[in-house]
């Protein structure tokens, strides 16, 4: 099981920051051979699933994840989206928070329990390196384009 984390201050207010990053169809567009959709339809909410497809034919598999917990940003409280992974190959969680930061910026920080299954455990440091350059180059992108 892999653990990372990584954080992002940009000149954005957080409900822009957050609503950026949640436009989950719009997480594949770093990641080749990857797909997202959310169902069902509509504002995200406590059970919205996020599927993320990633490969070709045979060879695909679906990383489902749950959104369990959905608090957009207010001015007194960042923001906390938590999403638990329940694929049969990808399992763990994820939680975005948007708050905040210096000089009125948004403060973004991105926390991540990765599991492949199968995968061995002494391999967790490489998959946590990877996970963390994977995610901040998505987040990056995210955060720079509208």
């Amino acid at each position: 099981m892999a653990v990372f984390s990584l954080e992002r201050t940009v000149p954005l207010t957080p409900d822009e920051a957050w609503r950026r990053l949640t436009r989950w169809e719009r997480h594949g567009d770093t990641v080749p051979l990857t797909r997202v959709t959310a169902r069902p339809p509509g504002p995200t909410r406590p059970g919205t699933l996020v599927v993320a497809r990633t490969g070709a034919g045979p060879l695909a598999f679906d990383d489902t994840m749950e959104v369990t917990v959905w608090r957009p940003p207010r001015e007194d409280a960042p923001g906390r989206c938590r999403l638990e992974k329940r694929g049969r190959v990808v399992g763990g969680w994820a939680e975005i928070e948007v708050g905040a930061g210096p000089g009125g910026r948004a403060r973004v920080v991105w926390r991540e329990e990765l599991d492949v299954r199968l995968l061995p455990s002494f391999l967790d440091g490489l998959l946590a390196r990877s996970g963390r350059h994977v995610f901040g180059r998505t987040v990056t992108h995210l955060l720079r384009h509208p």
